[in-house]
């Protein structure tokens, strides 16, 4: 398994960014995925998921109404895009898999700041 985020950077509050996780090594449209985040000093927590169809997602409350997880199972890519992101919002993101153990992705690093 290999989970490989990329689209992290630098922000000014109130901007957008969309971060991109490329899947492989395992069966990607059979699996529901999520995006976790760690800021400095911070446990990591959740932030989003989906199911294996992109029917369903669920979103942690801090994030809800301004961050949006899809996925295009024949590009074997989930997303994030985050849209009016705030200074609290810094932090690395990192794509998650969970099977029989949990797999992360090495994580993209987002700054929001002015």
């Amino acid at each position: 398994v290999q989970l490989v985020e990329s689209g992290g950077g630098l922000v000014q509050p109130g901007g957008s960014l969309r971060l991109s996780c490329a899947a492989s090594g395992f069966t990607f449209s059979s699996y529901g995925m999520s995006w976790y985040r760690q800021a400095p000093g911070k446990e990591r927590e959740f932030v989003a998921a989906i199911s294996w169809s992109g029917g369903i997602t669920n979103y942690a409350d801090s994030v809800k109404d301004r961050f949006t997880i899809s996925r295009v199972n024949a590009k074997n890519t989930v997303y994030l895009q985050m849209n009016s992101l705030k200074p609290e919002d810094t932090a690395v993101y990192y794509c998650h898999l969970q099977k029989v153990v949990d797999y992360w992705g090495q994580g993209t690093q987002v700054t929001v700041s002015s």
